[in-house]
């Protein structure tokens, strides 16, 4: 087994302990800084020093280790925290995230920004302790500098009471309830690190003296990234063992071992190891598995369903109704109900909690309000909320925007605040919970609210086309709009009208929405509507012609039969409809896709009333055939992007069926109508009365 293939692992949970470092500075109440976090933190800087030691990453080894000394000296209160001290320790956890990144592709990190956080660093202890931080020496230096081989045991039994301990010499690496396959392997990994003198023992205890430049801490660190850190245990062992192994009479290997003051603290670990079993197993129930492999599970599950749809759609189709036909179909309904059940658990695989994207975001308001000088208290709601991974990626940076425009825009100076009777520090909410089929993703703050009056003048600067008689929700759109800002400067935080539109149309290529809710003086309330899954679709399947159309459930609001008397013609060739006194366009599906022995007569046609971008329409069908899950394939990879089209899936029958984009159609129908090219001159829809006037 070569070393380099726990670098995955390495990077992974890395990764993890950089964020728990994270979490726990932001946490950090400098005054009266909590023991626990501290060692916490601590802990986690030296895990990923040892491992970046051993696996060779030397600047990554380098810059962590002066911040460990750092850590170390706050935690045992020789170095007093500030504000501005935990802002440094911050900046250095994401030069070694920069550092860690530039190691997974294989670069070297940026030499100058190490430079400078080192610099940073030494001149903190300089100026706080009056000392220089001893320099990150590689692993294999300290074996150089030791005693000589008869002093060797007494200096190891000292150093193994610091933090950096048995470097050099030899080492007692025992490995606990590790089943054979497992051992086997470590042991390999172990000759990676050092030269094995001997090696006995079981699946319950199993020894290995091994001879090793690397130390304790650092082989600890390594193996701690394939087993528990309960599994294992490494001491000290005398030197004079290499000069006995291979002699004319070696000793019995267990008096060799002097384990000293090691194995006094060792004692009441084993004595509690017995109780531990339990919490480890709790702890390794999960294991790490490729996003791709999960990917390809879901992807055969969807053949699956689409096998298990065409299968009923055939026994459905038999016309002999005899007993075995009867249990075909028993066996048919089973087949059906077990390959849900299938498909839900498999996709619950790629669900995880708003947790991971939530975490982020205290980072970013500390930050944030800093440069801005605002005093900002983030609350997090629903974090177990489940949504799927590939959503969780792509909802970060709109949600990042999001809750920096109400940093920005939204939230008062403290001073402001004050002078109008609130608390001095706002509130920013980030919120999440399932409604229905969807994920609700809230970000709300309880600053100034939007100027509606300010919106409508600030849009007439710009150019757009805008009225007085526009609703609210209409009038706070306006933001989403390109180069539309109403800060009075620009910032580097923003003002430049950059990144509302890019946020609007993100979330609606996943297949989302965006919703504001504000009241001035009060707040703004940014929703956002998404999917729980791209992968699955409920859908409602529709008839127009002779062509089978999937209309996404989400947008579904109604049904209904229209009346002659609620259709009104408008200027050129635009019809709406009359839904309890509101007007909606009129989308007919049959003349914006061209689909041929469709119904052309909107009374004797279903108007279905569907919602997007915040805007609804009455689209014209023929018949509606029912709602069904369908598995979403994506059509411009397999073909190319069709205008008023989002995606394709496959029906019980093997036809292909297109999933209508509602705000795509409508877009198309405009276009159709404004360059004058209707395939069909639709004389049904022409022929109703003029619009009320509204």
């Amino acid at each position: 087994m070569d070393i380099a293939d726990f670098f995955d692992t390495f990077f992974e949970e890395a990764e993890e302990l950089l964020s728990d470092m994270e979490q726990h500075l932001l946490e950090l109440d400098v005054d009266d800084p909590d023991s626990e976090q501290l060692n916490a933190i601590f802990r986690a800087a030296h895990s990923i020093k040892g491992g970046a030691g051993t696996f060779g990453f030397t600047v990554l080894q380098k810059t962590t280790h002066i911040l460990e000394n750092l850590l170390d000296y706050a935690r045992k209160g020789e170095l007093t925290l500030r504000a501005d001290l935990v802002d440094t320790f911050l900046e250095a956890k994401d030069i070694m995230h920069e550092q860690l990144d530039a190691y997974r592709s294989e670069e070297e990190p940026n030499q100058e920004a190490f430079e400078r956080i080192c610099q940073t660093l030494q001149q903190i202890a300089l100026d706080e302790i009056g000392q220089q931080l001893d320099g990150p020496a590689t692993p294999a230096a300290k074996p150089k500098a030791s005693p000589a081989p008869d002093a060797s045991a007494e200096n190891s039994a000292e150093a193994k009471t610091s933090e950096e301990s048995g470097a050099g010499g030899h080492l007692l690496v025992a490995l606990l309830n590790v089943a054979d396959k497992d051992r086997i392997l470590l042991v390999e990994e172990l000759e990676q690190l050092g030269e094995v003198q001997s090696q006995s023992g079981d699946a319950k205890r199993y020894e290995v003296i091994l001879k090793s430049s690397d130390s304790a801490d650092d082989i600890e660190a390594v193996m701690c990234f394939i087993i528990e850190p309960d599994q294992i245990e490494i001491s000290a062992v005398e030197d004079a063992v290499d000069s006995k192994v291979g002699t004319e009479a070696p000793a019995p290997s267990a008096p060799e071992i002097k384990l000293e003051k090691p194995a006094a603290k060792k004692a009441p670990e084993k004595e509690a190891a017995k109780e531990k079993p339990k919490k480890a197993a709790a702890e390794t129930s999960s294991i790490r598995v490729s996003v791709d492999k999960v990917d390809q599970i879901i992807n055969l599950v969807g053949e699956l369903i689409i096998t298990q749809s065409m299968l009923d759609q055939t026994v459905s189709d038999l016309e002999d109704q005899s007993v075995g036909n009867a249990s075909l179909q028993n066996g048919m309904s089973l087949l059906q109900r077990n390959a849900r059940d299938l498909q839900e658990a498999v996709m619950s695989i790629r669900m995880i909690p708003m947790e991971f994207v939530f975490s982020r975001f205290p980072r970013v308001v500390r930050d944030t309000a800093g440069k801005l000088g605002k005093e900002i208290e983030l609350i997090t709601e629903g974090k177990s909320t489940e949504l799927d991974k590939s959503l969780v990626e792509r909802i970060t940076d709109p949600l990042t925007h999001l809750v920096r425009n109400s940093l920005d825009h939204g939230v008062e100076m403290p001073d402001v605040r004050e002078a109008i009777g609130k608390p001095r520090i706002g509130k920013l909410t980030l919120s999440a919970r399932h409604q229905g089929g969807n994920i609700l993703i809230e970000v709300r703050d309880d600053g100034a609210g939007m100027d509606r009056d300010r919106l409508l003048a600030k849009a007439r600067e710009n150019g757009m086309n805008v009225s007085d008689t526009m609703s609210d929700e209409e009038v706070f759109q306006l933001i989403f709009a390109p180069g539309f800002s109403t800060a009075k400067e620009v910032t580097d935080v923003s003002g430049r009208g950059v990144g509302m539109d890019v946020v609007k149309r993100n979330i609606q290529k996943m297949g989302g929405r965006v919703e504001i809710q504000s009241k001035l003086g009060e707040g703004t309330n940014t929703r956002i509507v998404l999917p729980l899954t791209l992968a699955i679709l409920d859908g409602m399947s529709i008839k127009v012609g002779g062509e089978t159309f999937i209309l996404p459930l989400s947008t579904v609001l109604e049904s209904l039969q229209p009346a002659k008397d609620d259709m009104y013609a408008m200027a050129g060739d635009d019809v709406v409809i009359k839904v309890r006194d509101e007007y909606l366009p009129v989308i007919a599906i049959h003349e914006v896709l061209n689909v041929e022995n469709a119904i052309t007569d909107p009374t004797k046609s279903i108007a279905v009333i569907v919602q997007g971008e915040g805007r609804r329409y009455a689209m014209l069908v023929d018949e509606l055939i029912g709602q069904q899950q369908v598995v979403v394939k994506n059509l411009e990879d397999n073909y190319r992007k069709v205008p008023g089209i989002s995606a394709a899936t496959i029906l019980g029958d093997g036809s292909v069926a297109l999933i209508l984009d509602i705000t795509g159609l409508h877009r198309l129908s405009r276009y159709k109508k404004e360059a004058g090219k209707k395939v069909v001159n639709n004389q049904n829809l022409s022929s109703f009365k003029e619009a009320e006037p509204s």
